[in-house]
């Protein structure tokens, strides 16, 4: 069972996120024709967010990856459908551990939430892009990709 409760007119998420990055650039996630989002999903009772990310990146990319640093801690407020969301989500490092997947272009792959299959596109996507512009949320998370800090760093994102 997720860590994500929802009633009438509010929803609360704890979710992680894994950062991959390999030859300069990073491994994201996109619903087709969408924006692109950190790897990861909802952290399930009991398990650890290394547990999860290792889970997520095995169900949704068939991927081995090994957890390294925490490089951020996000509260996140966004709309969920029509309702209001405040999602806290810890981010994480994390590299590969064989070389299973595709390492460069796009490739597809799906995640089941809330009973809906959601086909995804995998891209890997040049840090520079990132330096120029291409949006991915939480937007307040690209800076500290692109210049991890010395320790971790906490962000506030409010899209509502």
């Amino acid at each position: 069972m997720d860590i994500l409760f929802k009633n009438s007119d509010f929803v609360f998420s704890y979710r992680v996120g894994g950062i991959l990055i390999r030859n300069d650039k990073i491994l994201l996630q996109r619903p087709i024709n969408d924006d692109y989002a950190i790897i990861g999903g909802h952290v399930a009772r009991m398990e650890t967010s290394a547990e999860t990310l290792k889970r997520e990146f095995e169900e949704e990319l068939h991927a081995k990856i090994a957890v390294d640093d925490l490089l951020a801690i996000g509260e996140i407020y966004f709309p969920w459908g029509n309702r209001p969301c405040h999602q806290i989500c810890l981010y994480y490092k994390v590299h590969l551990l064989d070389e299973s997947i595709p390492l460069d272009g796009v490739f597809h792959g799906y995640d089941d939430l809330d009973n809906e299959r959601i086909n995804l596109d995998f891209c890997w996507v040049p840090l520079e892009d990132l330096r120029n512009g291409t949006k991915v949320y939480p937007l307040e998370l690209i800076p500290h990709i692109l210049e991890p800090a010395n320790g971790i760093v906490h962000f506030i994102s409010k899209q509502i």
